[in-house]
């Protein structure tokens, strides 16, 4: 009797604890090794496989659960011996008294239609080219375990070696080293991929499509490999422009090697973000890749080195929970930033830190001020807030010390997970000072210490030289002409410069007029710039100056200057538009639309090309176009009002988008329409017309 009410006792206990611990089932098992056989069936949108797991049983339990969302699993083996098992969305838990033990080993074989983590682009419309077909993962956020049984809980870390067969003609790029690749049959190749360190589940990754790549290596010989479509051969050397030296930096500044086998980056259609840190293994926004004239104005340097700066503060080693989310984001923002003081310059590194403290301030004046230290905070907390953080103690401790704390931080906790006082900790040790102070008024503390961020920025001169001039901005031009004469004097700097141009806007008089013509002679593409933007009525003594800028190699500029040039000087419109005949600009084509848009809008003007450059722009809208592109189009047909039925039906399409801004864009647009009786009508004869999963949101709304 006794022995039976102790074995319940016990038994109860362990279902306690399970329950208590929902999300620390590694106080109970510690898996060391998954082997996956991955199938991706992209015409099904289907994901089957098998998958093997290596685990250590470090305490007794009665279950042991699988995260896989909404899967179906089959032959479950434990230990080579059927074992009994539950199903629900969440994923499988296996059932079994649990003892102590090394090498256990569990197979399971799953299938899914994956909701999220795993998204297939343009697969099922056959009118769309192969070469912008395209499957990709993004797992953080726990969505890995929507297309593989894996683990929801960062902390428990693994070896993943995966296999993927895949649609033979395609490139399949995954985490690790590709083992092997093989012709398995007419249709279908396997890709083998090892790994050699273990890591978290959101950070198994792959991307597939056609690509080519480039190959180089950085300083200390680890393989950096920069993939890229074909068709965007021509921008390789933009798009990655100074790979090299960004690994090189951040592998010295850190001062622990690159910890992975090799280093791979794959730009990929409709990503959700700008880019994610998978392990070894970047995945980044096709947008990003760019020409020579598009690099002056957005470029992928900086999205490039806080990827990379990941490997190490996120990857190497992983935040324990959400309220540790800075340890990821403020490092990675820190150090990319480091590494573009590298490329760029100390101004542009202080530039950087002022705009975010304005940024901060903000918010924190506003009474929206968010803590570093909280599972709750934003972006611009984790990330912006969090750089400032470590900026700040460097400065307080020393570089030195700052070096040897994140130095030793990251060797002893190497493919493990972390938490704010294990780096506090090595700080203390490193630099002999107490942290408590920095770590109340920066870490927990809501407000953001502006005054502090002042006096600390305020140690660059250039900074105090732009507070002098942006001090001015209420001053009459004719008490300022001279300072900022002064300021427009050759070398001007880039952010002064564009400041005295900022202050001359609105205003039209021959003092004014003086500093403007001074500012297009700079030949600064940022100060000449500033005028395109900000320059509110052309005078007819600058209209020729202005249309220099339609030659300026910046597609901010030239889009600025088209329309404010076709605005204000109807006469010489025909001039305007072959200046900039076949311009197609940034990724979204932002030249290429308001060019089309204003010749729609110019019937005098090439009135027999009317139709094909209506036709050029509603097709825009379609989903074989990236979300970019097609957001651009639908705003031009709005401001324009000339929807016609494709872009209507592209439009509630759109609706249905797994990228969350633009579909967020597509139902804000689609509300507005709806409140045009024409467009209503149109819209309630394509609700049935279409298939109920893409118009369920318009259903909805014409329901309510």
């Amino acid at each position: 009797m006794h022995k039976k009410l102790a074995f319940l006792v016990f038994f109860y206990s362990v279902v306690f604890i399970a329950q208590e611990k929902k999300y620390s089932q590694t106080d109970f098992f510690d898996f060391t090794h998954a082997e996956a056989q991955v199938q991706i069936i992209p015409i099904k949108t289907r994901v089957e496989g098998n998958i093997s797991y290596e685990f250590n049983v470090i305490q007794a339990a009665d279950t042991l659960h699988i995260d896989g969302r909404h899967m179906q699993f089959s032959d479950i083996l434990l230990n080579g011996n059927t074992v009994k098992f539950s199903v629900d969305e969440t994923g499988v838990s296996i059932i079994h008294s649990f003892r102590p033990s090394s090498k256990n080993n569990l197979e399971l074989k799953f299938a899914t239609h994956p909701k999220s983590g795993l998204y297939f682009i343009n697969w099922n419309s056959p009118e769309i080219d192969k070469e912008n077909r395209q499957v990709w993962t993004q797992g953080q956020g726990k969505y890995t375990s929507s297309w593989l049984p894996s683990f929801d809980d960062m902390q428990e870390k693994l070896e993943f070696d995966l296999s993927y067969e895949f649609p033979s003609g395609y490139e399949l790029i995954g985490n690790g080293i590709l083992k092997n690749k093989e012709q398995l049959n007419d249709s279908v190749t396997l890709w083998e991929y090892d790994m050699k360190k273990p890591m978290s589940s959101y950070l198994v990754a792959f991307a597939a499509g056609k690509y080519d790549h480039k190959t180089i290596s950085s300083a200390t010989g680890d393989s950096i490999m920069l993939f890229y479509r074909p068709q965007d051969s021509q921008m390789v050397e933009p798009s990655y422009r100074y790979s090299k030296e960004i690994f090189d930096f951040l592998e010295k500044e850190i001062g622990e090697p690159y910890p992975w086998q090799n280093y791979k980056q794959i730009p990929v259609l409709d990503f959700l973000y700008a880019g994610m840190e998978n392990t070894g293994t970047t995945i980044f926004s096709n947008s990003m890749m760019t020409d020579s004239i598009g690099y002056k104005d957005r470029n992928f340097v900086n999205v490039n080195a806080h990827e990379l700066a990941h490997q190490w503060f996120g990857d190497l080693v992983t935040e324990k929970n959400g309220k540790h989310h800075w340890l990821n984001e403020g490092f990675a923002t820190y150090y990319a930033l480091l590494a573009e003081k590298e490329l760029f310059g100390e101004d542009y590194y202080y530039w950087k830190l002022f705009e975010t403290a304005e940024q901060l301030k903000e918010l924190s004046d506003s009474g929206k001020g968010e803590a570093i230290l909280s599972s709750n905070s934003g972006s611009l907390t984790y990330y912006q807030k969090g750089a400032w953080a470590l900026h700040i103690i460097k400065e307080k401790i020393g570089e030195k010390a700052f070096k040897e704390g994140v130095k030793n931080y990251l060797e002893l906790y190497s493919f493990k997970n972390a938490e704010t006082d294990n780096l506090i900790a090595e700080m203390e040790m490193a630099s002999g000072q107490d942290l408590s102070q920095f770590v109340n008024d920066w870490l927990r503390q809501s407000a953001f210490k502006a005054s502090e961020a002042l006096e600390s920025l305020k140690k660059s001169e250039f900074i105090r030289n732009y507070l002098n001039i942006a001090a001015l901005r209420e001053t009459p031009l004719s008490q300022k002409y001279e300072l900022l004469d002064k300021a427009l004097d050759f070398p001007v700097n880039d952010y002064i410069g564009q400041e005295v141009v900022h202050q001359l806007s609105g205003l039209n008089s021959e003092l004014a007029i003086d500093l403007y013509t001074k500012a297009f002679e700079s030949n600064n593409l940022y100060v000449r710039q500033a005028i395109a933007l900000t320059m509110k009525d052309i005078l007819q003594e600058m209209k020729e100056k202005f249309e220099t800028l339609l030659g300026d190699a910046s597609y901010l500029t030239k889009e600025a200057a088209l329309y404010k040039l076709w605005e204000r000087f109807p006469e010489s419109r025909t001039y305007y538009f072959e200046k900039t005949r076949g311009i197609e600009g940034f990724y979204n084509k932002n030249i290429r639309m308001l060019w089309l848009t204003l010749n729609l809008v110019t019937p005098e003007y090439e009135p027999e090309k009317a139709g094909d450059y209506y036709k050029e722009l509603s097709g825009y809208t379609s989903s074989a176009m990236p979300f970019e592109v097609r957001e651009n189009a639908f705003g031009y047909l709005y401001q324009i009002g000339t929807f016609d039925r494709s872009s209507l039906e592209n439009l509630v399409k759109g609706t249905e988008h797994h990228t969350w801004r633009f579909k967020k864009y597509c139902r804000d647009l689609l509300l507005e329409l709806l409140k045009n009786e024409e467009y209503r009508s149109k819209l309630e004869n394509i609700a049935q017309s279409m298939n109920k999963e893409e118009t369920d949101y318009l259903r909805s709304k014409l329901m309510g």
